[in-house]
C-alpha cells in the first residue's frame, strides 16, 4: 500500500511506501518520539521540503499505529503556545493550510483528514485529549501521521509568521523547549 501525494511545487505525484517490514508490536520508545521532534524541528529549520522531512520520519512509524502522529500534535500544541494563541487572541485556521503549506494540495478527504490534525492540535493547546483511534480506526489508512506531521508544519509556520521571526527561530524554540523539564 502506498499513500500519494501531489506536490504543487513538481506537479508530480510522491509515493511514500508504508513500512511494512516494521512489526506492528513494536512500541515507540522515549527514543524515537524525541528523534521524530528533532528530524521535525531540524528539517523546518534548515527549509527543508515536507516531502524529504516525511521520508526521514517514515521509518519511526510503526505500522498500524498512530505515532509519531502524537508527537506532531504536541508540537503544534506547543507552537500555538509560544506565539500566544489563546480564546482571548486566537490565530485564524481560515487560509492556514493555504497559506502555510502552499506547496500541499490536498483532494475530497485529505481535506477532512488534515482538518481532523489540525483541529486537534487546537484541541491539545486548549486542555483535551482527543480520542486518536476512535477517529482515526473509519480512516481505514494508516496515514494519521502524515496529516499529524502537516498540522504541525502549518502550525510551526504559522506561530513563526504571527511572532514575526522566522521559522528557523521558532523551532530552535520549540526545541529547546522540550529539554526543559516539565512540571
Amino acid at each position: 500500500m502506498a499513500c500519494i501525494w501531489q506536490c504543487q511545487a513538481s506537479r508530480w505525484p510522491v509515493v511514500l511506501p508504508y513500512r511494512r517490514g516494521m512489526a506492528a508490536k513494536k512500541r515507540p520508545t522515549p527514543e524515537d518520539t524525541e528523534a521524530a521532534r528533532k528530524i521535525l524541528l531540524g528539517g523546518l529549520a534548515r527549509g527543508a521540503e515536507i516531502f524529504g522531512l516525511m521520508g526521514e520520519l517514515a521509518p519511526l512509524h510503526p505500522r498500524d499505529n498512530t505515532f509519531p502522529g502524537e508527537v506532531f500534535l504536541r508540537l503544534a500544541a506547543d507552537a500555538l503556545d509560544w506565539c500566544g494563541a489563546s480564546r482571548a487572541d486566537p490565530l485564524a485556521l481560515e487560509g492556514l493550510r493555504e497559506q502555510f503549506l502552499p506547496e500541499c494540495a490536498f483532494r475530497g478527504r485529505q481535506n477532512k483528514k488534515l482538518q481532523y490534525a489540525v483541529l486537534a492540535a487546537a484541541a491539545l493547546h486548549g486542555g483535551t485529549e482527543p480520542d486518536l483511534l476512535d477517529e482515526v480506526a473509519w480512516w481505514q489508512t494508516d496515514d494519521f501521521w502524515q496529516y499529524a506531521l502537516f498540522a504541525a508544519v502549518a502550525y510551526v509556520r504559522a506561530a513563526a509568521s504571527r511572532a514575526g521571526t522566522p521559522v528557523r527561530q521558532a523551532c530552535q524554540y520549540l526545541a529547546e523547549l522540550q529539554d526543559r523539564p516539565g512540571p
